[in-house]
């Protein structure tokens, strides 16, 4: 594998070199993943289309619980690299790999067991029910190759390698899209199709990406003694993990509220909702990439003792996020119905979806700063911050201003588009004053280094 090291070259350049991959990787991710809404929304009807919508955005919930947790496989493994710590960092991944092996069960068990009763929490219409109940189930089944594949790719990602994850999401990709016209289209699945052809990319990129890691084996020693559950790595492994999934959960458990309070507006809207969220998806990839980035990139000088090295990339990462993320706002002002016909052909969905998708866009630009001080400071080892103001926006002000807005205007989604970038400018207050806060720590702890 190439491993890049973090710690030394072109600040800018590195960044570039690790986000690259990554940002290739998260958009057929999501190519794979909205490849369900995209084929079902051409052959099937707005109750199918409001099925995958809903039933995915429980998913994404259950992907970004996963996600949180894995992300800190990536940060702890960067740290111990960056301090040249190789027995720490093959004990970091034996303990990552049994620790996953019984979440991800537990979690499955759990997701099996709830599936109708979350589907009913959700409001979801009656003539979309029963295919959402059939793409939480099928979906829910697949939790192990999910959480496997994660696990892998945070492995690889802790040690400088952003490009080999990318070449199991492009097979997922390639499979899925293939499966789902196959099964959607060809057979008429609906909603269920879209579902089993997720789970089955999604088992195939697992097993490849295991594979891989197992031929190209490690530069340090690495063997079954190492397979065993270290009281404190699991310890750093929940406390460094748990804010970034509970922050991940509840933000989107605050997206299924609002999928609540727009599914009592209809069908229509329902639709309207999933397919700019679809959208918004792909459009923060970049932002993600980059983030991703800069937390794996700040570990690795954090652990190396880079002060200055960990700050320059803050600055670069926000930088390169705002390009992304303008690009895509100024788009959307004017050729909104462009973006949402991609997803449907419904006339009616297509106009609510550009009306919402104008006000939403905005949060692009406020985002690419709230994420790279989000991975900047859990580059650190301190999830706990970005899931406390995360959190505040969400529950105290998202959440309220679209329940406001849908109260204002029960027949369109034009006012609840405006309430995401209100709430991440809060967001974003919090995360300068915090900031200042914590560059006064670094200076005392590292005083020749800043």
């Amino acid at each position: 594998m190439k491993d890049l090291d973090l710690t030394q070259g072109s600040v800018p350049k590195v960044l570039m070199q690790f986000a690259v991959p990554f940002l290739i990787a998260n958009v057929l991710q999501a190519l794979y993943g909205g490849a369900d809404l995209f084929v079902v929304g051409r052959y099937d009807d707005a109750a199918s289309v409001a099925g995958v919508a809903i039933g995915s955005q429980v998913m994404q919930t259950i992907t970004g619980i996963i996600l949180g947790l894995t992300t800190s496989i990536t940060i702890l493994i960067a740290m111990s690299t960056g301090a040249k710590d190789d027995k720490r960092t093959a004990d970091t991944i034996g303990t990552s790999v049994l620790f996953f092996v019984i979440a991800g069960i537990a979690l499955t068990v759990i997701m099996i067991l709830l599936h109708k009763h979350i589907a009913t929490l959700m409001h979801t219409p009656a003539e979309a029910m029963t295919d959402t109940l059939h793409y939480i189930i099928v979906c829910a089944a697949g939790i192990p190759f999910i959480m496997g594949y994660n696990v892998v790719c945070g492995i690889l990602r802790g040690l400088g390698d952003s490009r080999s994850p990318l070449y199991f999401v492009a097979i997922a990709c390639a499979i899925n899209i293939a499966l789902d016209f196959l099964l959607v289209g060809h057979f008429g699945l609906r909603a269920a199709g879209a579902a089993i052809a997720t789970v089955l990319s999604q088992g195939v990129s697992f097993f490849a990406a295991l594979w891989f890691l197992y031929r190209k084996g490690f530069k340090f020693e690495f063997g079954w003694r190492n397979i065993h559950l270290d009281k404190s790595i699991s310890r750093r492994i929940v406390t460094l993990g748990s804010p970034i999934a509970l922050q991940d959960a509840l933000i989107n458990v605050s997206f299924l509220i609002i999928t609540v309070i727009v599914n009592m507006m209809g069908v229509v809207a329902s639709a309207s909702l999933g397919v700019v969220e679809k959208i918004i998806v792909f459009a923060m990839l970049p932002l993600t990439a980059v983030s991703s980035a800069v937390a794996t990139m700040t570990a690795q000088n954090y652990g190396a003792g880079e002060v200055q090295r960990m700050n320059r990339c803050l600055y670069y990462g926000i930088a390169m996020a705002l390009v992304f993320g303008a690009t895509f706002c100024i788009y959307a002002q004017f050729l909104p119905a462009t973006l949402t016909g991609i997803f449907t052909t419904d006339p009616a969905v297509i106009e609510m979806a550009s009306g919402y998708l104008r006000g939403y866009s905005i949060d692009c630009i406020m985002v690419s700063f709230v994420f790279c001080f989000n991975a900047y400071f859990s580059g650190q080892g301190n999830s706990l911050f970005p899931m406390i103001h995360s959190l505040i926006a969400t529950f105290l002000f998202r959440i309220p201003l679209s329940f406001l807005c849908g109260w204002l205007d029960t027949t369109d989604l034009v006012l609840m588009g405006y309430a995401p970038p209100l709430s991440t400018a809060v967001s974003l207050v919090i995360c300068f004053w915090y900031l200042h806060i914590n560059n006064q720590r670094l200076r005392a702890k590292y005083p020749l280094r800043h």
